[in-house]
């Protein structure tokens, strides 16, 4: 009621009604509540519209999933029940969700998508920006980012299908089908299996044409998952018939069983010939390097306004700092300036197996009563009550070495199915202290508080989300906890550095490989001989930084955002401005942002319609 009353009150009031309004500074707080998002934004209702108007569009071009399975086993072998449908019969599935990436084939498509970008430009076009407050004024500039890079998404999705159009001249069919439908007209059971008739001769001209073709890994994987999709999109098409038109029925079954079997045996030949594994070394198959130009063009969408070479630069200053830290700690303990020793005997500081969940609680514990204690922030009960802990799965170990958070923490440990050599890398891995400098990075005030308070304050900003904010937000605090004097211990420091030098490393070693300047190899030697990783923990975080699964920006934008945030902090705490717990609470509240723009918020900074990143903010 009160978002619904927010928008009417100022047609109320233009309307010339006066219409009493009790202060919210005089409305009595909610249970556990230290205060209410009271924040007002003019581009607000154009961010909702926008993204709700965007999903429903995307919805609308994703066929609702049949209630049903169109067994599609080779003749002679039956479901389970002994007829189509049963649920062991090699059938193919309904029901699967997803956006189908081929639509970008479809004119249908193009149009729809291109008018609705075109009308949104035009619109925001006619905003008076400077007769905006400054969170208004902060939000335009972020959605016009946002609509210029699904813009740029839209026409990238057109090229890239459209380059991989010579190997599935079948899905042009297929989607004039799906649009049919979309457009709730139905086909009569005749001309249905006559469609679908003509679409298997295509696969199968296709399937011919590929033997002596040449093409691109990238283009295959592509085609693969664009066949993956036309597989659903047709079989969801078929749904509505299926069992429930006998016309229909009759006479299409049998061609949609020909052409589902037909696309899911020629994306497998595509896969294995020209994008499958090329060995069993998962470095053959890592994703290919996107080279200085791609960096360049993220890193602008990311508003950080620097080089890659730069942020390097940046990240072996960083790391030179945290290197005479580390010699500092080490002649603490005796061993000298092998501050490598230090740290191999750092990691014999583990607890016992079993005993990892209980260490998590009490760091989570003394972390929390350190932040209040030197009121750093604003811990509203509720969101320290509500985390709660699991073991992860040996698998999972393989590209998380280390215990990763949220409202749930999954934690990193040894398990009976282990080797012995890896029971020992696991627990040397995830010691004492390693995970003291790192618990409240994904609890709180990290990644969980992140989401608890993300659901509070401008959740509507979701769509503007930055991995320099959310991972950038929980390194700072290790910046923060480390100049607060939260690591008292040489080894308390050891644990804290460990992490700082891996993540500078991270910086180096991702742009490095994407500047096409380091391979895999060489990114796990510089983590075991720079950092101090156990080699399989190394392995398992090479192999997750370019399997596909982040994009190339992420490993950099742990540090980076980190510094980001605490050049923000010496500029308005460390001018008096704002009290430490003033600061984090303001930065928290703003959402998940680029940081430049939190920057924009709490400064003041002066924007225009057209305002690009220029903050230099590392000194």
């Amino acid at each position: 009621m009160r978002q619904i009353t927010r928008f009417l009150f100022p047609i109320i009031l233009t309307g010339g009604l006066a219409l009493a309004q009790t202060p919210e500074a005089a409305m009595p707080l909610p249970p556990g509540a230290t205060d209410l998002d009271t924040s007002h934004s003019e581009m607000q209702p154009w961010i909702e519209r926008y993204s709700a108007d965007r999903s429903t569009l995307l919805r609308s071009f994703t066929l609702p999933p049949a209630p049903i399975r169109v067994d599609t086993a080779p003749a002679g072998q039956q479901g389970a029940q002994g007829r189509p449908g049963g649920e062991r019969g090699g059938g193919m599935a309904f029901g699967r969700g997803g956006f189908d990436p081929s639509w970008a084939l479809s004119p249908e498509y193009q149009e729809r998508f291109r008018k609705f970008y075109t009308e949104w430009q035009a619109a925001l076009a006619k905003i008076d920006f400077d007769a905006m407050s400054q969170d208004g004024k902060v939000d335009y500039v972020l959605f016009r980012r946002a609509l210029e890079r699904d813009i740029r998404q839209f026409d990238d999705q057109i090229r890239q299908m459209a380059a991989i159009e010579p190997l599935a001249p079948f899905a042009k069919p297929i989607l004039a089908l799906a649009a049919q439908q979309r457009r709730r007209e139905l086909i009569e059971g005749r001309k249905a299996g006559l469609a679908l008739d003509a679409i298997a001769k295509q696969i199968a001209q296709a399937r011919a044409a590929s033997q002596s073709a040449k093409v691109s890994r990238e283009d295959a994987l592509r085609a693969v998952s664009a066949i993956d999709g036309l597989r659903t999109t047709l079989a969801n098409w078929f749904g509505l018939y299926y069992g429930y038109d006998p016309e229909a029925t009759w006479w299409a079954t049998a061609p949609f069983k020909q052409v589902d079997q037909g696309l899911q045996s020629y994306a497998a030949l595509l896969r294995d010939r020209f994008a499958g594994r090329r060995s069993d070394d998962w470095m053959a198959n890592v994703v290919p390097p996107i080279g200085h130009d791609g960096l360049v063009t993220q890193l602008g969408y990311e508003m950080i306004p620097y080089t890659p070479e730069e942020l390097i630069a940046i990240a072996n200053k960083e790391y030179a700092y945290c290197e005479s830290e580390m010699k500092k700690a080490s002649r603490e303990l005796g061993y000298g300036d092998d501050w490598l020793k230090a740290i191999e005997y750092v990691k014999t500081k583990h607890v016992e197996p079993g005993q990892q969940p209980k260490l998590i609680r009490d760091l989570a514990d003394q972390a929390v009563e350190f932040i209040r204690k030197n009121d750093l922030i604003t811990i509203p009960d509720l969101a320290y009550e509500d985390w709660r802990m699991e073991m992860m799965s040996p698998q999972r170990q393989l590209v998380n070495p280390f215990f990763t958070g949220g409202d749930l923490i999954s934690i990193s440990f040894p398990t009976d199915t282990m080797t012995e050599e890896q029971k020992q890398m696991s627990m040397r891995g995830n010691n004492i202290y390693f995970s003291h400098a790192t618990v409240f990075h994904e609890l709180v005030p990290g990644h969980h508080f992140q989401g608890y308070m993300r659901a509070r304050y401008r959740p509507y900003r979701s769509m503007f989300s930055t991995p320099f904010n959310t991972e950038g937000w929980a390194l700072y605090w290790e910046l923060l906890m480390w100049d607060s004097g939260f690591d008292k211990t040489p080894e308390d420091r050891i644990g804290a550095l460990f992490w700082r030098m891996h993540r500078c490393a991270r910086i180096i070693f991702s742009l490095s490989y994407h500047l096409g300047k380091m391979t895999p190899q060489e990114c796990i030697d510089m983590l075991v001989t720079k950092v101090g990783h156990e080699r399989d923990n190394a392995t398992a975080e090479v192999r997750r930084s370019f399997d596909g699964s982040y994009p190339p920006l992420y490993q950099a934008a742990y540090m980076i955002g980190g510094l980001q945030l605490r050049a923000l902090r010496k500029e308005l705490v460390g001018s008096g401005k704002m009290t430490n717990r003033q600061f984090n609470d303001a930065v928290i509240r703003q959402g998940n942002i680029p940081n430049e723009m939190i920057r924009a918020a709490l400064a003041n900074v002066k924007l225009t319609r057209d305002y690009t990143a220029s903050w230099k903010f590392y000194e």
